[in-house]
């Protein structure tokens, strides 16, 4: 009988022990990867901006995937067109592949998951949540509702979208404290204006589908933090280049240093801003007696600002799924 209790009694134990260390074996880790989403550049100076912040990224992670995406169907295009193109390639060897073969954030994040990336966080690497930023909500949120009639083959195991620079309405990250931060990251800007006595202008993008207050919200931010004179104007949208001059003449200064409050210094800040055309900022401020200083670096240079999004990135991973 001794032998047949412990005959038994091996047998319960093979059979309570097995299925556990079966499923430890198939439990794999889930594979992390990171798309940073901008709105992009077609100026391969400006495209400096965005590496830097990818870099903070990757330090801040390592051995987790990182790729770009572009969210601009125009400045995807061009691009697209610069692929084939040798002579262009051969005179701008310095532009990396990831940039030159750039895709949309849903076919960077497809091939993340098909090479078995099922966690993955979208970083906005824009200024505001305006309309590039919801049509990435959107993006994402469509992503998260497939559902599969099994669980084991759900595309993600988790998929979530940080939020941009100057933050989101909300009680988990007040967008009031996200500001207060990236007020605080542009002290150098002000610096260099208060060694020019000039009034600090910043060009902000803006766009015409979405309330741009925040703009005239976080210029109130720059003034509390600093106590200078210190104005934002957009191309699209409001506050534009009227109310920001308005502002600008009642404080009394004569001298303007003049940048883009923008990611990158592309198209819109070397011409739109800094251009020699009659509608450029700097023109149209030089005719209205106001001496003018250019600075064409975009805040994605500023590894302060660049901090922003990796510190939104670190929330968003840990928050897991949804919008942070």
């Amino acid at each position: 009988m001794t032998v047949v209790r412990n005959i038994v009694f091996c047998l319960l134990a093979l059979l309570l022990t097995v299925p556990a260390q079966a499923g430890h074996h198939d439990e794999q880790p889930v594979k992390q990867a990171i798309v940073l989403a901008a709105f992009g550049t077609s100026y391969p100076e400006a495209v400096k901006s965005i590496l830097n912040i990818k870099a903070k990224v990757e330090k801040a992670h390592p051995g987790v995937p990182v790729r770009l995406a572009f969210t601009s169907n125009i400045i995807r295009k061009i691009w697209q067109g610069r692929q084939n193109d040798e002579a262009w390639k051969a005179a701008h060897k310095d532009i990396p592949a990831e940039v030159l073969y750039v895709k949309h954030p849903l076919a960077t994040i497809a091939d993340l998951q098909n090479d078995g990336c099922r966690d993955i966080t979208v970083q906005s690497l824009h200024v505001f949540a305006g309309e590039e930023f919801h049509d990435l909500i959107t993006l994402v949120g469509g992503l998260k509702s497939i559902r599969t009639l099994k669980a084991k083959n759900m595309p993600f195991a988790h998929l979530s979208l940080g939020r941009p620079a100057l933050g989101l309405p909300g009680e988990e990250y007040p967008y009031t404290e996200d500001m207060a931060r990236a007020a605080k990251t542009l002290k150098t800007d002000v610096d260099h204006a208060r060694e020019l006595n000039a009034a600090l202008v910043y060009m902000g993008h803006g766009n015409d589908f979405f309330s741009t207050g925040i703009y005239a919200e976080f210029q109130k931010v720059l003034q509390a933090e600093y106590d200078y004179p210190i104005f934002i104007g957009c191309v699209e949208g409001f506050p534009a280049f009227d109310d920001m001059a308005a502002q600008l003449a009642a404080s009394g200064k004569k001298d303007v240093l003049l940048k883009p409050f923008m990611i990158v210094a592309g198209d819109h800040a070397s011409n739109d801003m800094a251009g020699d055309e009659d509608d450029a900022w700097k023109i149209m401020l030089t005719k209205a007696g106001y001496k003018v200083a250019t600075d064409l670096r975009g805040l994605g240079m500023l590894d302060g600002w660049a901090d922003i999004y990796v510190n939104h990135l670190n929330d968003a991973m840990a928050k897991g799924p949804g919008v942070n």
